[in-house]
């Protein structure tokens, strides 16, 4: 990658409100059906956390969409059930209500593929609901069928890159689901970035930029869950609804990735039969945004258990446990999270100033090298910066350093140090 695209981009900040009506006011999102550099991708959406989509070009090549698709467009059934057959599946139904998303159960793969069978011949239609099957780890569970390539414009992805290295989750899934099913209002985990890639059928989106949702909230604080529904148009539960924008309507078609930019708050319909690939992904021009997200989650644990702070001398440390069980993640395992990937760039710039081979996974080589050292700079500089931020939150010093895989005062000193060093060696950019 060329120095030029990450100029000036280590002190990033949130897209200013006034950004985002200007946007709105076009009521539209770029559509790019032709050769775009990643450099472009980079600070025409990453970075100013803009929605787009990929026309199908950039999915003709996949094996799956040659492989579970019709002649006529359709789910390949057939094939999917001799690839899959018996694999358990995560299954959720869509025309029942649990806090605010759908209900769970895990049910053999051909037993899913024959009750959609049946409510297509049954005018999409059926006794047991509309099922959908969703937040499957295909790519994890089935790593040999190599059914589809990461776009290189989402290849900067240190959530997924973190999980990898622990062995232990990963954040790709597959979604196959009926005409009518459906996702309720949310945002993505961590505010990360979500792109979404329709192997077959099509999807209605509606979205809303970051700050919109408050607007939508209840009388209680909560968020709605299916924010078409007419209950929205009561002042007394919604009093703030008319101050939302209306939300940003999008058809996605057959072949076509959508890029969900951070924060942005979104509901999905399935307009057909449609199998979609979706990875969520974070990295340094949204990490900020999800340590954000990880101080408002352990406030809001806070608030909800304050009565017991004085009756307790491990208040603090009972907070993040909880801030874990319901988030999936707490202050010393974001810690965790940035040591990784700290780790790993500074092991890439190092190798690229000495010429030898970095110990760790073939692709996640082939992915810094596609990137380049400026990338790689760029991230460093985004991880010292929310170190900095870790360094000054008082929760954050609460906790036992000794347990910590991070010691960020040490981090920070090694990532300048490395820094200095590649750069003398002309691999990053000039200030």
């Amino acid at each position: 990658m060329d120095r030029e695209a990450y100029r000036n981009c280590s002190s990033l900040v949130k897209m200013p409100r006034q950004s985002y009506e200007q946007f709105w006011s076009s009521h539209f999102v770029d559509y790019i059906d032709k050769e775009l550099s990643y450099s472009k991708f980079f600070k025409k959406y990453l970075l100013p956390n803009h929605p787009c989509m990929f026309s199908r070009r950039f999915t003709e090549d996949w094996k799956c969409r040659k492989q579970w698709v019709t002649e006529e467009g359709k789910p390949h059934f057939q094939k999917l059930l001799q690839e899959f057959d018996e694999t358990p599946v995560p299954v959720a139904n869509c025309n029942a209500k649990e806090y605010n998303a759908n209900p769970k159960q895990v049910m053999p793969f051909k037993e899913f593929i024959h009750y959609w069978k049946e409510y297509i011949q049954n005018g999409h239609s059926s006794p047991k609901g509309c099922l959908y099957l969703k937040d499957w780890h295909m790519s994890r569970d089935f790593a040999e069928h190599s059914v589809y390539a990461t776009p290189v414009f989402f290849s900067s992805d240190w959530l997924n890159e973190y999980w990898d290295t622990l062995e232990l989750d990963d954040y790709r899934f597959v979604y196959m689901g009926p005409k009518g099913s459906w996702t309720p209002f949310h945002a993505d985990v961590f505010r990360s970035y979500s792109w979404s890639a329709n192997i077959c059928g099509r999807k209605k989106w509606l979205l809303y930029p970051p700050g919109q949702e408050e607007f939508l909230r209840d009388a209680h604080g909560n968020l709605p869950y299916d924010v078409t529904s007419s209950e929205l148009q009561d002042r007394g539960l919604f009093p703030h609804r008319e101050k939302a924008c209306q939300p940003l309507e999008i058809i996605q078609e057959a072949g076509e990735i959508i890029f969900v930019p951070s924060g942005w708050h979104h509901q999905v319909y399935n307009l057909e039969d449609t199998i979609s690939i979706n990875h969520n992904w974070l990295n340094g021009c949204n990490v900020d945004i999800m340590w954000q997200f990880l101080q408002n989650e352990l406030s809001s644990v806070q608030k909800e258990i304050d009565e017991w702070r004085n009756t307790m001398d491990s208040w603090h440390q009972h907070c993040q446990v909880i801030m874990k069980a319901c988030s999936g993640i707490n202050f010393a395992e974001f810690a965790s999270f940035l040591k990784i990937i700290s780790d790993n760039r500074m092991a890439f710039l190092n190798a690229c100033s000495s010429g030898d081979s970095p110990d760790y996974p073939r692709h996640l080589s082939e992915t810094l090298t596609t990137l380049g050292p400026y990338h790689a700079a760029f991230d460093l500089q985004r991880v010292a910066h929310v170190l900095e931020c870790l360094l000054c939150n008082e929760d954050f010093k609460r906790l036992d350093q000794s347990t910590l895989a991070l010691q960020p005062e040490t981090m920070l000193q090694q990532i300048r140090d490395t820094i200095q060093t590649t750069r003398g060696q002309h691999l990053l950019y000039q200030e």
